[in-house]
């Protein structure tokens, strides 16, 4: 019998996750990773994972269906690899996506060096994502689930060959009621539970407010200008600005104004029209490929430069210092320098990076 050990946030999807395993036959253990303590969040109301609750939700699902239940406390692993990342990416002007920094550093890298050392044979989490293996290609391959509408697989390109192998992802052929029936009938705690929201170390969205907390670099006044360079007004720190964004930029030119660019060394923000957000190239740097090892000149894949949006035509090619150039069939609006850009191939996970 195959030992599994289950990533369980405390929510409805890693909850059923472990259900459908420990139906099939396998021997499960639950796990709740503690990533940080309050004092490390700005206090709020808003969902997310990880808290307290979260905990004690997971342990009463593991006790209702009859498995082990255990907390591990990665806070110095997640205070390295997400929060320091996330903060430094936004003092720097970048616009970080901590998700995919915790799959790659804290999930599926400490979480399974941690079951392995254990003895077990896999771990699982409530993502809706599928893989398979291409005994063609000799690779594991990672494709979107069947419930599009909650495809996790932009979050989880970083993954290796070696965590695709070891790692399950149970809710793969599962539509997202599905997954609330099966939790309601097993009379789970959490059957009714609201998705989380937001980041979870970010409540409410205020990154500025949380920044702020730790450090006071990217909180200094600067100027605004136009995409000539002239100066047209004060902002109130870069972190304060993502790229695309329009309400509360404190400044009125007497027509609508978005922030196209920003500048940590100059302390800069440029705001332009909405033209100015379209382009049709981008380069991405530490790049994962899963699906091939490599790209030989150039490859036609569809794209998505940010979570929430859909993925379109484009060609790219690797660069000689390993990095990708992305070059779109139609111009992407607001490309934001921090953010990753997923390849696909069809339904499957060519790769992705981050866009410089």
């Amino acid at each position: 019998m195959a030992k599994v050990m289950v990533g369980m946030s405390g929510g409805v999807d890693s909850s059923v996750a472990a259900k459908v395993l420990l139906d099939s036959g396998y021997e499960v253990t639950g796990v709740t990773l503690k990533m940080f303590s309050s004092d490390d969040i700005v206090e709020t109301e808003t969902r997310t994972c990880c808290s307290l609750s979260d905990v004690e939700d997971a342990r009463a699902v593991a006790y209702k269906l009859g498995f082990k239940h255990i907390v591990f406390n990665f806070r110095d692993n997640f205070s390295q690899y997400v929060i320091e990342n996330f903060i430094n990416s936004y003092i720097t002007g970048k616009t970080p996506n901590p998700c995919i920094e915790c799959n790659r550093h804290v999930k599926f890298g400490k979480m399974l060096q941690r079951a392995e050392e254990l003895g077990f044979d896999y771990i699982a989490t409530g993502h809706y994502a599928l893989k398979e293996y291409n005994n063609e290609t000799g690779r594991w391959y990672l494709r979107r689930p069947a419930d599009r509408s909650k495809d996790q697989t932009y979050v989880l390109y970083s993954l290796t060959q070696h965590q695709l192998e070891k790692t399950l992802f149970p809710l793969a052929d599962y539509e997202k009621t599905e997954v609330r029936k099966i939790a309601e009938e097993a009379g789970l705690i959490n059957s009714r539970k609201p998705d989380s929201q937001d980041i979870c170390f970010v409540p409410d969205g205020k990154y500025a407010e949380f920044i702020k907390k730790h450090t006071d670099k990217g909180t200094q006044e600067g100027d605004f200008t136009d995409t000539e360079g002239n100066i047209i007004g004060k902002h109130k720190g870069i972190i304060h600005y993502t790229i695309g964004q329009r309400k509360g930029l404190g400044i009125a030119l007497g027509k609508p104004a978005f922030v196209v660019s920003k500048n940590a060394q100059t302390n800069t923000v440029v705001l332009g029209s909405n033209d100015d957000l379209f382009t049709s190239e981008l380069i991405a740097e530490d790049v994962n490929l899963m699906s091939v090892s490599e790209i030989k000149g150039e490859m036609h894949v569809t794209a998505k430069p940010r979570y929430n949006c859909k993925d379109e035509p484009a060609v790219i090619s690797m660069l000689p210092d390993g990095r990708i150039r992305v070059v779109f069939e139609k111009p992407q609006r607001a490309v934001t320098s921090g953010q990753a850009v997923v390849f696909y191939d069809g339904d499957i996970v060519v790769g992705g990076g981050t866009i410089v």
